[in-house]
């Protein structure tokens, strides 16, 4: 069965869905690339949205998680989705007797992965601020529903001993998510599904196709690219050419990090030529640029402040997010949209002529404009002094047709 229907079906019919999935034989990669992968990079990928392209805001205020940080921590969450299907499968498996189940790996792994699935999907929600927190836990609540209409089905406990098994694997459940929380905390001192617009369907028979370029469409084609990657990796294990197998696993990683391509970030000297001296009438007073990450995972930037003698100031990012931009085109298909305000200015989110736009006026004066180009690059440009209207002009003055042309600079397929 295919990702979507199972998907809809584990959601809207478990009762029905359960014993069919308690017949089916589902190899591990199978379900961990083909399944979980797709599914369980949503979460991150909103995250990532909401705290390094639209930020947050607070009395005022506003801020961002660094580009580099961001991409780590997404990828941090979608390793440890793996990582806390595979431990709770476990759980379920060695408390099976003391309820009376049958202990069965491979059908407790199913519970955990399965059940795991409106939680993930509630990630979305997450780019929505302060309300998105409360959706994604109702989504985490109704996964444990799921785990109680599961357990009996696959881990074959008695009916009246359910209740009594759920509860013990939830409190486990919680324990574990403190404990993948607290490693997530470390890991970021350290340093480091919309439901709109989901394409034309089509009923061929008994089958269901989405549009390739719809975001349901690309979610699968996400799943098939994990699972492509899976079968290369079992095939080099199976041949004992561990050499193969790390070549087949980074190629997995690049499936994530790279929309399925390896991508080297463009060198500084290819973005400074687009910081321009003068910038929304103001001087430009000092500027950097930087590559940096680790092998395999960099990002350049070029940056520069303007200002004049009348207190007025702007700061101007371009960022080509390199081998990580992947998660950038995943941010654009889950064409994500929204806008709100408040006592302190409007806040608004869209896409325009195929570009992620952000913008935001803050009304005691300044504003910010980020637009995604090429599903690759950030162009950001933030004041407390000068008006979202003029960021936008110049930020449109700027040669963006140049960054454009770059976008297969560096892309090894």
């Amino acid at each position: 069965m295919g990702l979507v229907d199972r998907a809809k079906n584990i959601c809207l019919t478990p009762k029905t869905e359960w014993p069919v999935i308690a017949e089916e034989t589902s190899a591990t990669a199978s379900l961990m690339t083909g399944y979980v992968a797709p599914l369980a990079i949503i979460g991150p990928i909103a995250g990532f949205i909401s705290g390094s392209i639209i930020g947050h805001s607070f009395l005022g205020a506003s801020f961002r998680t660094p580009m580099f940080m961001g991409i780590g921590l997404a990828l941090f969450a979608f390793v440890m989705a793996f990582i806390g299907v595979f431990i709770l499968s476990l759980i379920i498996n060695v408390l099976a007797p003391s309820f009376g189940g049958e202990k069965n790996s491979q059908q407790a792994l199913k519970v955990a992965v399965y059940a795991y699935t409106p939680a993930w999907l509630a990630g979305v929600f997450t780019i929505i601020p302060y309300l998105g927190w409360l959706l994604a836990l109702l989504g985490g609540l109704y996964s444990l529903y799921l785990v109680y209409l599961g357990l009996p089905k696959l881990m074959k406990c008695p009916e009246e001993k359910s209740i009594g098994y759920t509860v013990v694997v939830v409190i486990c459940a919680i324990v574990l998510s403190f404990i993948i929380g607290a490693i997530g905390t470390m890991f970021a001192g350290a340093g480091m599904m919309a439901t709109g617009g989901l394409g034309r369907m089509s009923s061929p028979g008994s089958s269901v196709t989405f549009d390739k370029d719809s975001p349901v469409g690309k979610l699968e084609a996400f799943g098939k690219t994990m699972e492509d990657a899976s079968k290369k990796m079992e095939a080099a294990q199976k041949s004992g050419n561990q050499e193969e197998a790390m070549k087949a696993a980074m190629g997995g990683l690049g499936a994530v990090l790279g929309g399925g391509k390896s991508v080297e970030a463009v060198d500084i000297e290819k973005l400074k030529p687009l910081v321009p001296e003068t910038f929304a009438g103001l001087a430009k007073k000092s500027s950097s640029s930087d590559k940096s990450g680790m092998a395999g995972f960099m990002i350049s930037k070029a940056e520069a402040d303007y200002a004049d003698n009348a207190g007025k100031s702007v700061q101007l990012e371009i960022t080509d997010t390199g081998s990580a931009s992947g998660l950038m085109g995943m941010a654009s298909w889950m064409n994500v949209q929204g806008e709100k305000e408040d006592q302190y200015g409007t806040e608004k989110t869209q896409k325009i002529n195929g570009r992620l736009v952000h913008e935001k006026s803050i009304k005691s004066g300044g504003g910010e404009y980020s637009v995604v180009i090429a599903d690759r690059f950030m162009v950001e440009a933030k004041s407390r002094s000068v008006d979202l209207n003029t960021l936008k002009s110049a930020v449109g003055s700027l040669d963006l047709g140049k960054l454009e042309s770059m976008k297969d600079d560096g892309v090894k397929k």
